[in-house]
């Protein structure tokens, strides 16, 4: 959702950074209700960790306005920066209280301003239900077409996902480019995604998205020549209408579709073959999953020192990233930071990353993230479990993590903290919590099942390391025989102990 431009050398980018956070109308838009917790460091301040690289490269196209020209060259890719475009929102309130509806229209602005936008102006209507031509009623149509023209909006956002026909309507009758959240998320994963399967990913979430809307400009795409018309005519042999263009197009868009689902696949059987390896080794597996901006990020780095980017915007982090730690008594288990939910997260989103987010359904306990300083987490949550039900992962062991306590209403988090008792709150900031979050987490994780007590000899420490890594030990002595060793392990390693057990197990 960008464009290219030269940047001059008396450009003050700090200043012009600066204006991208006011808004044009107060009155209809309070900047204040668009913030999130906190902001995070300088980038500046890093301290050299991948994270923090990825961060400044991300910052190095910072997206800047109020150029006083519009070259098109755009060969010194050193000098080029991105232009904000500029958007009018539009929402139709249906159902819930008119908190929610300006809930989901401040949402909305963070992720216009994630994708690379400046908000000029909202508006949302009360309807039972979305006009089935228009989106909006007519009436709000002519004044949308007004304040565009007033503002000079360059592109009309959508506060849901919109059929072609809205589409096309829309933008018939305003004159601007029209694009729904549907897209608006979609553009915001395909700049922030790294790896080779979210890049796949996301774009076969945007196939997709595009083969029901394909269509031309002037009928462009509708209809090939026939004929004598030159060399489009074909002679003997090629008069008639031939195939349509738009026609072409959707079976080009299912070839790259179906080679990108192959490709998926096989990268879905290497995520699968390591998942099997650490069930084999019986290595827990913990998720961390909620919200985007949650701190789900910050939370991970927190608890593992896994360095990865950390930013204060809508899925800043796509890849998931799966850190090795241990509790305080040596159990090894695994820690996965996983994508962000966002309320009514596309459905092309959730089948495309479906292999990824099979990591909450198949792990041990789900650390479920929730900003406390949102204006609503409840309804945090609640679109999470949403999300959770539908890839199978509302039968795994929750506990809930109210981050940003540091930034959140104290009321606010005793309220949450009544609505949800197995929970604990945690600040990943000053890392207010985390003693009591890694506690329960020990806590939670599953337990060995097989009690013992054996007199390991001491050319077997071997087999005590791996009591260390994967079981508990309750009591621990070093003799003249050996070492006598009490405790609980799995099934698997249960069965090598047993030559040195000195009680039944």
């Amino acid at each position: 959702m960008t464009n290219a431009h030269t940047q001059p050398e008396d450009f003050d980018l700090d200043a012009e950074l600066a204006d991208t956070e006011s808004w044009d109308d107060p009155a209809d838009l309070d900047a204040g209700e668009f913030e999130s917790g906190y902001s995070d460091e300088d980038p500046e301040e890093a301290d050299g960790t991948t994270g923090d690289y990825d961060l400044a490269e991300r910052h190095a196209l910072r997206r800047v306005v109020g150029l006083s020209t519009e070259l098109e060259d755009i060969s010194e890719v050193e000098y080029r920066q991105l232009r904000l475009e500029r958007v009018v929102l539009v929402g139709v309130w249906t159902d819930g209280s008119i908190e929610d509806a300006e809930n989901s229209m401040a949402e909305l602005a963070l992720l216009a301003e994630t994708a690379g936008s400046q908000v000029l102006d909202a508006l949302y209507q009360r309807r039972h239900k979305p006009d089935p031509a228009t989106y909006i009623g007519r009436g709000k149509v002519d004044g949308l077409r007004e304040i565009v023209q007033a503002t000079g909006a360059d592109t009309v956002i959508c506060d849901g996902e919109l059929a072609p026909s809205q589409l096309r309507n829309l933008e018939d009758r305003v004159k601007v480019k029209v694009v729904d959240r549907t897209a608006l998320i979609l553009d915001i994963f395909a700049q922030h995604a790294k790896s080779r399967e979210g890049q796949a990913q996301v774009e076969l979430a945007q196939l997709n998205y595009m083969k029901q809307r394909l269509r031309g400009w002037g009928g462009n795409l509708s209809r090939q020549a026939g004929g004598r018309v030159g060399s489009q005519g074909g002679g003997i042999g090629g008069r008639g209408p031939g195939e349509t263009k738009i026609e072409t197009d959707r079976r080009r868009i299912n070839t790259k579709i179906a080679k990108l689902r192959r490709e998926l696949a096989h990268m879905r059987t290497t995520r699968d073959t390591k998942r099997a390896e650490r069930r084999r080794h019986q290595v827990p597996s913990v998720a961390i999953a909620g919200y985007t901006n949650a701190g789900k990020s910050s939370l991970l780095n927190r608890l593992t020192d896994a360095g990865v980017l950390v930013e204060d915007s809508l899925f800043a982090t796509l890849d998931p990233t799966t850190r090795r730690t241990q509790t305080s008594d040596g159990r090894v288990y695994t820690m996965s930071d996983t994508v962000g939910f966002v309320r009514h997260l596309p459905h092309q989103l959730v089948e495309a990353f479906r292999s990824t987010l099979e990591e909450v359904a198949d792990s041990d306990l789900v650390l479920h993230v929730v900003d406390g300083s949102h204006a609503d987490p409840e309804g945090q949550l609640s679109a999470v479990r949403e999300v959770f039900a539908e890839i199978g992962a509302d039968k795994v062991p929750e506990l809930v993590v109210i981050n940003k306590a540091d930034a959140a209403d104290p009321m606010v988090l005793a309220r949450l903290r009544q609505r949800e008792p197995h929970s604990v709150v945690v600040s990943a900031k000053t890392g207010e919590g985390i003693v009591d979050a890694l506690r329960l987490v020990e806590e939670d994780l599953p337990r060995p099942g097989v009690a013992f007590e054996a007199l390991l000899p001491y050319e077997r420490g071997d087999l005590l390391n791996r009591i260390h890594t994967s079981g508990e030990v309750e009591h621990l002595e070093h003799t003249g025989d050996g070492t006598v060793v009490r405790g609980r392990v799995h099934e698997a390693l249960a069965g090598e102990l047993e030559p040195y057990l000195t009680t039944p197990a």
